[in-house]
């Protein structure tokens, strides 16, 4: 095997991983100041399902931490996390819409919302796929199946694979997800 075609090693993918996540915190402010390309989102994987998020709706992207049950609360409510010292609500989005919970791996995320939405919270994201624009996507019409407004708009990328917009806005004011309790 020659030397360009060996694998990289531990270094290089740290450093190649370093410099995709200041690529991307750079993409992310640039949005957030309206100087970015119109159109760019964040896929993640919640779940098994695909989503874009607004990147003027998420705060930061940190590694998968210990989260603090909290008792008495919904299943899709996993609890809290210290992040950066500020305690964090942290929700398994993809059990919130009814479906199978995301397992923390060594890909996961917790993905923050924008501080201007006014809630300390986070998402679990089993991965986060990268940026995506939406001009290279096709919107999908979709049938009145009760989805709620805050994700009810679908997509398909030119590989056919089909993706959920949320608006974390719009979940923020949803009276089932501010209700945590039981």
């Amino acid at each position: 095997m020659t030397t360009e075609q060996q694998a990289p090693t531990g270094a290089e993918r740290r450093s190649r991983l370093r410099q995709y996540q200041v690529t991307l915190l750079e993409r992310m402010q640039a949005a957030k100041a309206g100087t970015g390309n119109a159109g760019r989102e964040l896929g993640v994987l919640l779940g098994g399902r695909r989503c874009l998020l607004d990147l003027t709706q998420v705060g930061e992207i940190v590694p998968f931490q210990a989260v603090t049950a909290v008792p008495l609360s919904q299943d899709w409510y996993r609890g809290l996390s210290n992040i950066r010292g500020n305690l964090v609500g942290v929700v398994d989005l993809a059990r919130y819409m009814g479906e199978a919970g995301t397992q923390p791996g060594p890909d996961s995320r917790l993905v923050t919302l924008a501080t201007h939405l006014g809630f300390n919270v986070a998402i679990l994201a089993g991965r986060v796929l990268g940026l995506r624009n939406l001009d290279e996507m096709v919107e999908q019409a979709v049938a009145d199946n009760g989805q709620a407004a805050w994700g009810g708009q679908q997509f398909q990328d030119r590989d056919g694979q089909q993706w959920t917009r949320l608006d974390l806005g719009g979940l923020v004011h949803d009276a089932r997800f501010l209700q945590i309790g039981l």
